[in-house]
């Protein structure tokens, strides 16, 4: 019973992450396809055939249907109409020069897209989306380095005919990754399928053994009373001690074979089910090598999805997950939390001056100081852009003031060179403590506004709210 019990509970683990993997694959679809919606939504307003090719793209990314063959084949009618719009565009075409200018259109915050400028912000902006799908998802190697390549051509580049071939790069990628995750799915479902169908058949082994056994007992148990039947017939008909002792011989001799044979059978069995096991031993060491390493590879995975692959920091994710849980325990306790907003001082500028990897670099080192610096029940995450978040756990609102201002100390003094120019690194921080009513957001929003506070004020200082 013990045992049926366990191949019951491997079995339900089993489905559990089937569900798990499927889950993982649904949320990449899902980021794959509203990168896609945005670039479409971007790129509309410059042909009329090219909206009508777009429009068909939005409409199967709303039935979440995804045919690969059929988007190769729309990609390459998007391909013929913009290079057509290219063409009509360039300097020396006739039809160009006798077109009137394109109608300004708006992509988005008020974005105008007709001219080289904003043409160039779309591609910055898809560039920025491809960090997020490299952040989320998981790509073959040579995929992935293409995927960087195509990011850092459509953040640094200022040339357009580079900058088309790499957003129609980027379109090949999404169908790559996306064709990726269902031949992962194909195959993890085919796995399940085939150790799900091996548990079938011990357990219908078995139940046949059980079966088989329950059958000969009766067999046997019917033949010994039957030959017991007889020989009391026997003893009541017989006047003779020596034909009787023939018979009562010859009875006991006919319930000997048919224990015998009870045995024989019984012994089949116990071979059967003995080679049976250990055929169910080896195919089970083999699923629980698979399980482990689909265990650890969805650790790996959950640690990548919630982790900024820039900083090694935790991302938003992780940061809602553990505000979620640093906030029930709060509920509970009442225990004194803090939670600190941190924006780098014009760190725009540090771009603009110095370049990304400049402000990459100036992203790392802040990271590693405030989080070298933390208690390990703190909490510090990257939510975006140059803005961090912290928890500050048992913390009230006083010693989180005093933590946060030599936390801004220490990134002052970073000794921070680029290019051979020293670059001065602060950070202004907003404060909150979480007080009775508040929910998970509204100590973070409190602090958001001590953080603009403290930008106004001057920056490089610490706000309480």
């Amino acid at each position: 019973m013990a045992s049926e019990q366990s191949w019951k509970n491997k079995y339900q683990q089993v489905l559990k992450e089937a569900e798990q993997q499927e889950q993982r694959c649904k949320e990449q679809r899902d980021l794959l396809g509203r990168m896609l919606v945005r670039t479409c939504v971007a790129s509309e307003g410059q042909r009329p055939e090219l909206d009508h090719l777009l429009g068909r793209l939005r409409a199967d990314l709303r039935r979440k249907t995804v045919n690969a063959q059929a988007w190769l084949s729309l990609q390459e009618q998007i391909d013929r109409q913009i290079a057509l719009l290219d063409d009509e565009r360039a300097p020396n075409s006739t039809e160009g020069n006798a077109r009137q200018p394109s109608p300004r259109v708006a992509a988005g915050d008020g974005i105008d897209i007709s001219d080289q400028d904003h043409r160039l912000l779309i591609a910055r902006r898809v560039g920025q989306l491809l960090n997020q799908v490299l952040e989320q998802v998981t790509l073959e190697p040579d995929a992935e380095a293409k995927a960087k390549e195509l990011q850092q051509t459509l953040l640094s580049s200022i040339d357009w005919s580079t900058l088309r071939t790499s957003l129609e790069s980027v379109s090949e990628l999404l169908i790559r990754a996306i064709t990726r995750n269902q031949r992962e799915l194909e195959a993890f479902l085919t796995r399940l399928n085939d150790r799900l169908e091996t548990l079938r058949e011990h357990f219908s082994h078995q139940s046949e053994s059980n079966s088989s056994r329950k059958d000969d007992t009766e067999v046997l148990d019917q033949e010994i009373r039957h030959e017991i039947g007889l020989v009391s017939e026997d003893l009541r008909a017989s006047d003779d001690l020596e034909t009787l002792k023939q018979s009562v011989g010859q009875r006991l001799d006919q319930i000997g074979n048919a224990l015998g044979r009870f045995k024989e059978k019984e012994s089949r069995r116990e071979r059967f089910m003995a080679e049976q096991l250990e055929s169910m031993q080896q195919k089970m060491a083999a699923m629980e090598a698979s399980s482990e390493q689909m265990q650890e590879q969805i650790r790996r995975e959950r640690a990548r999805a919630m982790t900024d692959l820039l900083t090694q920091l935790p991302n938003r994710e992780a940061w809602q997950e553990r505000l979620h849980f640093e906030y029930n325990r709060w509920q509970r306790y009442s225990h004194p939390l803090t939670v600190s907003v941190v924006d780098i001082d014009l760190f725009k500028r540090i771009n603009d001056s110095y370049g990304h990897k400049a402000g990459d670099r100036v992203l790392q080192l802040v990271a590693r100081e405030l989080q070298g610096r933390l208690r390990a029940t703190d909490f510090i995450a990257r939510i975006g852009g140059e803005e961090f978040a912290l928890l500050l756990p048992e913390t009230k609102m006083d010693e989180a003031v005093s933590v946060m201002d030599k936390l801004r100390g220490y990134v002052e003094k970073l000794p921070f060179h680029f290019g051979g120019n020293p670059v001065s690194i602060t950070f202004s921080s907003g404060l909150a403590q979480f007080v009775r009513g508040d929910s998970q957001d509204q100590a973070f929003e409190r602090a958001d506004r001590a953080l603009y506070r403290a930008k106004a004020t001057g920056r490089n200082r610490v706000v309480a709210n």
